[in-house]
Protein backbone atom coordinates (compact mmCIF):
# COMPACT_ATOMS: atom_id res chain seq x y z
CA UNK A 1 0.00 0.00 0.00
CA UNK A 2 1.03 3.54 -1.31
CA UNK A 3 0.16 6.85 1.12
CA UNK A 4 0.31 10.51 0.01
CA UNK A 5 0.65 12.40 3.27
CA UNK A 6 -0.23 15.90 2.25
CA UNK A 7 1.90 18.71 4.81
CA UNK A 8 5.32 18.52 6.12
CA UNK A 9 4.88 20.10 9.57
CA UNK A 10 4.22 17.90 13.12
CA UNK A 11 1.09 15.78 12.08
CA UNK A 12 2.64 14.77 8.16
CA UNK A 13 5.78 13.56 9.83
CA UNK A 14 4.58 11.85 12.70
CA UNK A 15 1.58 10.24 10.15
CA UNK A 16 4.23 8.97 7.53
CA UNK A 17 6.66 6.98 10.68
CA UNK A 18 3.44 5.63 11.85
CA UNK A 19 2.48 4.37 8.14
CA UNK A 20 6.01 2.99 7.48
CA UNK A 21 5.39 0.96 11.31
CA UNK A 22 2.16 -0.49 9.82
CA UNK A 23 3.95 -1.27 6.37
CA UNK A 24 2.80 1.55 4.48
CA UNK A 25 4.98 3.15 2.21
CA UNK A 26 4.58 6.91 2.27
CA UNK A 27 5.95 10.03 0.83
CA UNK A 28 5.34 13.44 1.87
CA UNK A 29 4.33 16.47 -0.17
CA UNK A 30 5.14 19.48 1.28
CA UNK A 31 3.73 22.91 -0.15
CA UNK A 32 6.51 25.37 0.60
CA UNK A 33 9.28 25.31 -1.23
CA UNK A 34 11.96 24.92 2.12
CA UNK A 35 11.83 23.55 5.39
CA UNK A 36 10.42 25.27 8.87
CA UNK A 37 13.80 25.65 11.02
CA UNK A 38 13.06 28.47 13.62
CA UNK A 39 9.52 29.10 12.49
CA UNK A 40 6.87 29.42 15.22
CA UNK A 41 6.41 29.84 19.27
CA UNK A 42 6.24 26.43 21.37
CA UNK A 43 4.09 24.55 22.77
CA UNK A 44 2.93 21.77 25.14
CA UNK A 45 3.18 18.24 24.66
CA UNK A 46 0.91 16.27 27.02
CA UNK A 47 1.43 12.95 28.40
CA UNK A 48 -1.58 11.44 25.86
CA UNK A 49 1.33 12.87 22.85
CA UNK A 50 4.36 12.10 24.50
CA UNK A 51 3.02 8.15 24.71
CA UNK A 52 1.87 8.26 21.22
CA UNK A 53 5.25 9.09 20.13
CA UNK A 54 6.70 6.69 22.43
CA UNK A 55 4.90 3.88 19.88
CA UNK A 56 6.94 5.28 16.97
CA UNK A 57 10.36 4.65 19.17
CA UNK A 58 10.31 8.66 19.80
CA UNK A 59 12.06 9.40 23.27
CA UNK A 60 10.55 12.95 25.04
CA UNK A 61 14.05 13.40 26.21
CA UNK A 62 15.31 14.09 22.23
CA UNK A 63 12.77 16.78 21.80
CA UNK A 64 14.60 19.63 23.68
CA UNK A 65 11.67 20.68 26.14
CA UNK A 66 11.55 20.57 29.61
CA UNK A 67 9.27 19.59 32.07
CA UNK A 68 6.48 21.74 32.98
CA UNK A 69 4.54 19.85 35.70
CA UNK A 70 2.20 22.46 37.19
CA UNK A 71 0.13 25.09 36.57
CA UNK A 72 -1.00 28.46 39.05
CA UNK A 73 -3.57 30.32 38.70
CA UNK A 74 -3.54 34.09 39.50
CA UNK A 75 -5.75 37.59 39.16
CA UNK A 76 -4.86 40.59 38.39
CA UNK A 77 -4.07 41.16 42.34
CA UNK A 78 -1.97 38.33 42.46
CA UNK A 79 -4.70 36.22 44.31
CA UNK A 80 -4.04 32.35 43.67
CA UNK A 81 -7.13 30.96 41.97
CA UNK A 82 -5.71 27.20 41.35
CA UNK A 83 -3.18 25.42 41.06
CA UNK A 84 -3.58 22.03 38.90
CA UNK A 85 -1.18 19.66 37.92
CA UNK A 86 0.03 18.57 33.75
CA UNK A 87 -0.53 15.49 33.02
CA UNK A 88 1.39 13.06 34.53
CA UNK A 89 2.35 9.23 33.40
CA UNK A 90 4.18 8.02 36.37
CA UNK A 91 4.46 4.57 34.90
CA UNK A 92 6.62 6.12 31.96
CA UNK A 93 8.41 8.54 33.96
CA UNK A 94 7.44 11.20 31.81
CA UNK A 95 5.38 14.76 32.98
CA UNK A 96 3.71 17.68 30.31
CA UNK A 97 6.58 19.02 28.12
CA UNK A 98 6.96 22.41 26.97
CA UNK A 99 9.22 22.81 23.68
CA UNK A 100 9.92 25.11 20.60
CA UNK A 101 7.94 24.53 18.06
CA UNK A 102 11.04 24.72 15.49
CA UNK A 103 12.91 22.09 17.81
CA UNK A 104 9.94 19.36 17.78
CA UNK A 105 9.40 19.62 13.52
CA UNK A 106 13.17 19.52 13.01
CA UNK A 107 13.78 16.59 15.23
CA UNK A 108 10.39 15.07 13.75
CA UNK A 109 11.23 15.85 10.17
CA UNK A 110 15.38 14.32 10.72
CA UNK A 111 13.75 10.85 12.11
CA UNK A 112 11.92 10.76 8.85
CA UNK A 113 14.60 11.73 6.75
CA UNK A 114 16.52 9.00 8.41
CA UNK A 115 13.96 6.43 8.50
CA UNK A 116 14.10 6.54 4.31
CA UNK A 117 10.65 8.46 4.33
CA UNK A 118 10.92 10.65 0.96
CA UNK A 119 9.63 14.51 1.82
CA UNK A 120 9.29 16.70 -1.37
CA UNK A 121 9.20 20.72 -0.95
CA UNK A 122 7.56 23.10 -2.98
CA UNK A 123 3.98 20.21 -3.70
CA UNK A 124 1.46 22.40 -3.26
CA UNK A 125 -2.14 20.41 -3.56
CA UNK A 126 -4.00 21.35 -6.42
CA UNK A 127 -6.99 18.54 -6.16
CA UNK A 128 -7.20 14.83 -5.99
CA UNK A 129 -9.52 12.34 -7.29
CA UNK A 130 -10.50 8.89 -7.23
CA UNK A 131 -7.87 6.96 -9.84
CA UNK A 132 -7.71 3.14 -10.88
CA UNK A 133 -8.73 1.94 -7.56
CA UNK A 134 -6.63 4.83 -5.44
CA UNK A 135 -5.91 8.24 -5.84
CA UNK A 136 -4.12 10.87 -8.23
CA UNK A 137 -3.32 14.12 -6.88
CA UNK A 138 -2.41 16.88 -8.83
CA UNK A 139 -0.19 19.98 -7.36
CA UNK A 140 0.82 23.34 -8.39
CA UNK A 141 4.02 22.65 -10.03
CA UNK A 142 2.30 20.68 -12.83
CA UNK A 143 3.09 17.21 -11.29
CA UNK A 144 1.27 14.53 -9.89
CA UNK A 145 1.56 11.68 -7.76
CA UNK A 146 -0.39 8.23 -7.33
CA UNK A 147 -1.10 5.78 -4.03
CA UNK A 148 -3.28 3.85 -2.70
CA UNK A 149 -4.61 6.62 0.18
CA UNK A 150 -3.94 10.44 0.54
CA UNK A 151 -3.76 11.54 3.98
CA UNK A 152 -4.68 15.32 4.42
CA UNK A 153 -2.26 16.59 7.44
CA UNK A 154 -1.95 19.97 5.87
CA UNK A 155 -3.44 21.94 9.06
CA UNK A 156 -6.03 24.58 9.58
CA UNK A 157 -6.03 25.98 6.20
CA UNK A 158 -6.03 23.01 4.73
CA UNK A 159 -6.37 22.22 0.73
CA UNK A 160 -7.16 18.05 1.45
CA UNK A 161 -10.09 19.57 3.44
CA UNK A 162 -11.50 22.26 1.03
CA UNK A 163 -11.22 19.14 -2.26
CA UNK A 164 -13.05 16.68 0.06
CA UNK A 165 -16.02 19.96 1.15
CA UNK A 166 -15.89 23.21 -0.81
CA UNK A 167 -18.62 24.32 1.48
CA UNK A 168 -16.87 23.21 4.90
CA UNK A 169 -16.98 26.23 7.10
CA UNK A 170 -13.84 28.36 7.32
CA UNK A 171 -12.02 28.65 10.71
CA UNK A 172 -13.41 30.27 13.41
CA UNK A 173 -11.94 33.42 15.71
CA UNK A 174 -12.08 32.70 19.32
CA UNK A 175 -11.32 36.26 20.22
CA UNK A 176 -7.76 36.39 21.30
CA UNK A 177 -5.10 37.64 19.39
CA UNK A 178 -1.70 35.40 20.59
CA UNK A 179 1.75 36.60 21.12
CA UNK A 180 4.84 35.11 23.52
CA UNK A 181 8.37 35.18 23.85
CA UNK A 182 11.27 33.82 25.28
CA UNK A 183 13.01 36.45 28.58
CA UNK A 184 16.47 36.57 29.22
CA UNK A 185 18.15 37.59 32.70
CA UNK A 186 15.28 38.22 34.12
CA UNK A 187 14.22 36.18 37.74
CA UNK A 188 10.96 34.99 38.60
CA UNK A 189 10.39 34.25 42.04
CA UNK A 190 8.96 30.68 40.97
CA UNK A 191 9.65 26.78 40.74
CA UNK A 192 11.26 25.75 37.42
CA UNK A 193 8.67 24.27 35.22
CA UNK A 194 5.70 25.93 37.03
CA UNK A 195 3.44 27.63 34.24
CA UNK A 196 1.79 30.86 36.06
CA UNK A 197 -0.89 32.15 34.52
CA UNK A 198 -2.54 35.85 35.50
CA UNK A 199 -6.15 36.87 34.51
CA UNK A 200 -5.46 40.39 33.28
CA UNK A 201 -7.17 43.31 33.83
CA UNK A 202 -7.56 43.52 29.92
CA UNK A 203 -5.10 40.70 28.88
CA UNK A 204 -3.99 37.39 29.63
CA UNK A 205 0.00 37.07 30.95
CA UNK A 206 1.53 33.40 31.30
CA UNK A 207 5.05 32.39 31.82
CA UNK A 208 7.29 29.38 33.11
CA UNK A 209 10.91 29.89 34.31
CA UNK A 210 12.79 27.17 32.88
CA UNK A 211 15.84 28.00 34.55
CA UNK A 212 18.04 30.52 35.87
CA UNK A 213 17.18 33.96 33.97
CA UNK A 214 15.19 32.12 31.09
CA UNK A 215 11.94 32.50 30.74
CA UNK A 216 9.20 31.59 28.37
CA UNK A 217 5.64 33.67 28.18
CA UNK A 218 2.79 33.89 26.00
CA UNK A 219 -0.20 36.54 26.21
CA UNK A 220 -3.61 36.59 25.04
CA UNK A 221 -5.03 39.74 23.90
CA UNK A 222 -8.70 40.29 23.67
CA UNK A 223 -9.90 41.35 20.36
CA UNK A 224 -13.80 41.99 18.92
CA UNK A 225 -12.69 40.75 15.54
CA UNK A 226 -9.99 39.25 14.18
CA UNK A 227 -7.20 41.23 12.66
CA UNK A 228 -6.58 41.91 9.15
CA UNK A 229 -3.32 40.67 7.59
CA UNK A 230 -3.03 44.69 7.40
CA UNK A 231 -3.76 45.39 10.81
CA UNK A 232 -1.66 42.48 11.72
CA UNK A 233 1.25 44.15 10.05
CA UNK A 234 0.80 47.70 11.06
CA UNK A 235 1.97 46.15 14.63
CA UNK A 236 5.45 46.95 14.18
CA UNK A 237 7.63 45.32 16.95
CA UNK A 238 8.29 48.56 19.06
CA UNK A 239 4.21 49.15 18.46
CA UNK A 240 3.12 46.13 19.84
CA UNK A 241 6.16 46.25 23.09
CA UNK A 242 4.34 49.07 24.16
CA UNK A 243 0.63 47.90 23.50
CA UNK A 244 1.22 44.67 25.75
CA UNK A 245 3.23 47.05 28.14
CA UNK A 246 -0.25 49.53 28.44
CA UNK A 247 -2.17 46.25 28.81
CA UNK A 248 -0.37 44.64 31.54
CA UNK A 249 0.79 48.17 33.67
CA UNK A 250 -2.03 47.82 35.84
CA UNK A 251 -1.44 43.78 37.07
CA UNK A 252 0.06 42.45 39.99
CA UNK A 253 3.11 39.93 38.43
CA UNK A 254 6.27 39.87 36.30
CA UNK A 255 4.66 41.04 33.06
CA UNK A 256 6.54 44.30 32.69
CA UNK A 257 9.60 42.75 33.66
CA UNK A 258 9.36 40.06 31.50
CA UNK A 259 8.67 41.89 28.29
CA UNK A 260 11.35 43.99 28.20
CA UNK A 261 13.81 41.44 29.12
CA UNK A 262 12.50 39.51 25.38
CA UNK A 263 14.75 40.89 22.35
CA UNK A 264 12.11 40.01 20.21
CA UNK A 265 8.61 39.53 21.09
CA UNK A 266 6.61 37.32 18.53
CA UNK A 267 4.31 39.28 16.19
CA UNK A 268 0.27 38.90 17.30
CA UNK A 269 -1.28 36.37 15.07
CA UNK A 270 -5.26 35.82 15.24
CA UNK A 271 -6.05 32.47 17.40
CA UNK A 272 -8.27 30.35 15.27
CA UNK A 273 -10.18 26.68 15.46
CA UNK A 274 -12.40 24.62 13.85
CA UNK A 275 -15.70 23.43 15.97
CA UNK A 276 -16.36 20.67 13.71
CA UNK A 277 -15.34 19.73 10.11
CA UNK A 278 -18.48 17.87 8.29
CA UNK A 279 -16.59 15.57 6.22
CA UNK A 280 -12.83 13.70 7.71
CA UNK A 281 -12.95 11.43 4.58
CA UNK A 282 -14.38 10.15 1.00
CA UNK A 283 -12.55 7.11 -0.39
CA UNK A 284 -9.01 6.98 -0.36
CA UNK A 285 -9.05 10.10 0.93
CA UNK A 286 -9.24 11.91 4.54
CA UNK A 287 -8.32 14.12 7.30
CA UNK A 288 -5.59 14.17 10.54
CA UNK A 289 -4.67 16.87 12.91
CA UNK A 290 -5.80 20.57 12.46
CA UNK A 291 -6.97 19.76 9.07
CA UNK A 292 -9.65 17.72 10.65
CA UNK A 293 -10.08 18.92 14.15
CA UNK A 294 -8.41 22.46 14.56
CA UNK A 295 -8.43 23.39 18.22
CA UNK A 296 -7.65 26.54 19.80
CA UNK A 297 -3.64 26.55 21.86
CA UNK A 298 -5.64 27.13 24.91
CA UNK A 299 -6.63 23.62 25.22
CA UNK A 300 -2.53 23.09 25.39
CA UNK A 301 -3.75 19.46 23.46
CA UNK A 302 -3.34 20.63 19.85
CA UNK A 303 0.13 18.65 18.97
CA UNK A 304 -0.94 15.50 21.30
CA UNK A 305 -4.04 15.46 19.42
CA UNK A 306 -2.59 15.85 16.00
CA UNK A 307 0.24 12.72 17.05
CA UNK A 308 -2.48 10.56 18.64
CA UNK A 309 -4.07 10.59 15.36
CA UNK A 310 -1.13 9.77 13.21
CA UNK A 311 -0.63 6.43 15.03
CA UNK A 312 -4.15 5.69 15.42
CA UNK A 313 -4.81 5.75 11.72
CA UNK A 314 -2.03 3.75 10.81
CA UNK A 315 -3.27 1.33 13.10
CA UNK A 316 -6.70 1.27 11.69
CA UNK A 317 -5.18 1.23 7.94
CA UNK A 318 -3.15 -2.05 9.02
CA UNK A 319 -5.89 -3.90 10.27
CA UNK A 320 -8.41 -2.94 8.03
CA UNK A 321 -6.42 -2.62 4.82
CA UNK A 322 -9.01 -0.75 2.95
CA UNK A 323 -8.13 3.12 3.17
CA UNK A 324 -11.95 3.41 3.15
CA UNK A 325 -13.24 1.24 6.32
CA UNK A 326 -10.27 2.93 8.16
CA UNK A 327 -10.90 6.08 7.47
CA UNK A 328 -14.72 5.54 8.92
CA UNK A 329 -13.20 3.46 11.65
CA UNK A 330 -11.15 6.41 12.70
CA UNK A 331 -13.58 9.26 12.73
CA UNK A 332 -16.11 7.13 14.48
CA UNK A 333 -12.82 6.65 17.05
CA UNK A 334 -12.07 10.43 17.28
CA UNK A 335 -14.65 13.06 16.44
CA UNK A 336 -16.45 12.78 19.56
CA UNK A 337 -13.27 13.07 21.79
CA UNK A 338 -11.81 16.13 19.76
CA UNK A 339 -14.83 17.82 19.26
CA UNK A 340 -15.72 17.78 23.06
CA UNK A 341 -11.95 19.32 23.66
CA UNK A 342 -12.76 22.29 21.42
CA UNK A 343 -16.11 23.20 22.99
CA UNK A 344 -14.00 23.00 26.43
CA UNK A 345 -11.14 25.05 24.76
CA UNK A 346 -13.46 27.58 23.68
CA UNK A 347 -15.02 27.87 27.06
CA UNK A 348 -11.43 28.33 28.78
CA UNK A 349 -10.68 31.02 26.08
CA UNK A 350 -13.90 32.80 26.49
CA UNK A 351 -12.65 33.05 30.48
CA UNK A 352 -9.49 35.26 29.06
CA UNK A 353 -11.44 38.13 27.82
CA UNK A 354 -12.16 40.51 30.72
CA UNK A 355 -15.93 40.72 31.37
CA UNK A 356 -17.01 42.03 35.59
CA UNK A 357 -19.49 39.42 35.51
CA UNK A 358 -17.66 36.22 34.11
CA UNK A 359 -14.33 37.32 36.52
CA UNK A 360 -16.31 37.52 39.42
CA UNK A 361 -17.77 33.73 38.32
CA UNK A 362 -14.56 32.36 37.46
CA UNK A 363 -12.58 33.45 40.34
CA UNK A 364 -15.31 33.17 43.26
CA UNK A 365 -16.69 29.75 41.99
CA UNK A 366 -15.54 28.09 39.06
CA UNK A 367 -11.75 27.74 39.42
CA UNK A 368 -11.65 26.59 43.11
CA UNK A 369 -13.83 24.19 42.61
CA UNK A 370 -12.26 22.36 39.06
CA UNK A 371 -9.29 22.69 41.63
CA UNK A 372 -10.68 20.78 44.12
CA UNK A 373 -11.97 18.37 41.39
CA UNK A 374 -8.78 18.26 39.75
CA UNK A 375 -6.92 17.37 43.23
CA UNK A 376 -9.50 14.65 44.02
CA UNK A 377 -9.41 12.82 40.43
CA UNK A 378 -7.35 9.84 39.76
CA UNK A 379 -7.38 9.69 35.83
CA UNK A 380 -8.23 12.32 33.16
CA UNK A 381 -10.14 11.16 30.14
CA UNK A 382 -7.65 13.55 27.84
CA UNK A 383 -4.43 12.96 29.47
CA UNK A 384 -5.05 9.29 30.00
CA UNK A 385 -5.84 8.60 26.50
CA UNK A 386 -3.56 5.65 24.95
CA UNK A 387 -3.14 3.48 21.66
CA UNK A 388 -2.16 0.15 21.99
CA UNK A 389 -0.14 -0.77 18.97
CA UNK A 390 -0.50 -4.55 19.39
CA UNK A 391 -4.45 -4.23 20.04
CA UNK A 392 -6.69 -6.48 18.39
CA UNK A 393 -8.23 -5.17 15.07
CA UNK A 394 -11.87 -4.22 16.85
CA UNK A 395 -10.54 -2.89 20.16
CA UNK A 396 -10.16 1.38 20.15
CA UNK A 397 -8.60 3.51 22.70
CA UNK A 398 -9.84 3.96 25.96
CA UNK A 399 -9.57 6.07 28.75
CA UNK A 400 -7.20 4.10 31.59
Amino acid sequence: MRALVIGAGITGPVTAMALQKAGIDATIHEAYERTADGVGAYLNLATNGLAALSVLGIDHRDLGGFDTPALELRNASGRRLAHLAMSRDDAAGTVSQTVRRSDLYVRLRDETVRRGIPVQYGRRLVDAVPHRGGVLATFADGGTAEGDLLVGADGLHSRTRAVLDPHCPPPRYTGLLNTGGYASGVSVDTPVGLFTMIFGRRAFFAYANRGPGDVWWFANVPRARAASDDELAAYTPDRWRAELERLFADDAGPALEIISATPEIIAPWNTLDLPTVPVWHRGPIGLVGDAAHGISPTSGQGASLAIEDGVLLARLLRDHGDPAAAFAAFEAARRRRVEKLIAQAKRTSNQKIPNPLTRLLRDRLILPLVSRAAARATHDWVTDYRIDWDAPADHLPARR
